[in-house]
């Protein structure tokens, strides 16, 4: 069975999620770091892959509304051949546009109030990245 890592990279924060099952994705963590200091979020998600050995990781791409990149999205591949080059574990890249607000809309239906969403946002938005890409295997 294929153990699948996915991931939420903002600029303080890194939303992880996981799908050893291939089919659903779960809330794992958020991740904390620095302000842009990547090399701090790409230590801790190492360590996560030596914890939970995925077999792949993906990395949600955060493209415009008309599908181009823009800076984000060039951080955010730079940091996956980065993880890929270090991990040694595949990294696919999964358009993330509307996941968070996504999330955002179905904390809201839930009636999750302001502070706990913020705590769960990244997550969640992770969980949305990786299961996109688990559907469209599926």
């Amino acid at each position: 069975m294929t153990k699948y890592l996915g991931l939420d990279l903002g600029s303080v924060t890194c939303g992880v999620s996981w799908s050893d099952t291939g089919f659903i994705a779960g809330t794992v963590k958020t991740i904390r770091f620095k302000p842009d200091d990547y090399d701090s979020a790409l230590d801790q998600i190492l360590d996560l892959c030596r914890e939970r050995k995925p077999d792949q990781i993906v990395l949600g791409l955060p493209l415009l509304e008309n599908g181009d990149a823009a800076e984000r999205a060039q951080i955010c591949m730079e940091f996956g051949k980065q993880l890929e080059k270090e991990s040694g574990i595949p990294v696919y890249m999964q358009d993330e546009r509307n996941t968070t607000q996504e999330s955002e809309n179905i904390m809201l239906s839930m009636d999750i109030s302001r502070k706990h969403r913020k705590k769960k946002i990244d997550q969640l938005a992770a969980v949305a990245i990786l299961q996109r890409y688990l559907d469209h295997l599926n």
